[in-house]
């Protein structure tokens, strides 16, 4: 009887493991900062930012002393001179404000130079991820990282399931 009951469960076992999904990790990251072309181009992005973030400051320190110098001659100023003074200073910060959208803000020089240099990188790994999981015969692929899920077979997609579900 212990042969039987071993046997039927060595066999469910073994069934269970053939409609078991295939899972893998992988670190995107570490993989991103193993390639050479990656790290030069994250290395110009990181120059591009320092230089402009120089020229951001230095335009909030030139507004800094442009208030300073007002706020020690303002006593020795007309109304309209000191109106004047003002409508400058805040003429200025709003251009250092523009400048500083102009090149770090979503719709940057930075996010848009980064969309130039890493997006070409960023999508020959995921087809090399692609490619391995379909070479393995894996279902589902999760970034380390905590991206998500960078790699799924169409069949375990449910959301058209889900959406029909609501609508009833």
């Amino acid at each position: 009887m212990k042969h039987v009951l071993f046997t039927l469960v060595l066999a469910l076992a073994a069934m269970s493991q053939v409609h078991a999904q295939r899972i893998a990790l992988v670190d995107i990251g570490k993989v991103l900062e193993s390639m050479s072309d990656y790290q030069a181009a994250q290395k110009q992005l990181d120059q591009m930012a320092a230089k402009w973030r120089q020229e951001v400051d230095q335009e909030y320190d030139k507004i800094k002393s442009m208030y300073n110098k007002y706020q020690s001659e303002q006593v020795l100023m007309s109304d309209e001179m000191r109106a004047k003074r003002e409508e400058e200073i805040m003429k200025a910060e709003k251009a250092a404000r523009k400048m500083q959208r102009d090149y770090f803000g979503p719709e940057g020089l930075l996010f848009q130079k980064r969309k130039e240099l890493v997006q070409p990188i960023q999508d020959r790994v995921y087809r090399a991820i692609d490619d391995y999981a379909q070479a393995k015969g894996l279902d589902i692929i999760f970034d380390m990282g905590g991206v998500g899920v960078i790699y799924n077979t169409d069949k375990y997609d449910k959301t058209e399931d889900i959406i029909n579900k609501l609508k009833k």
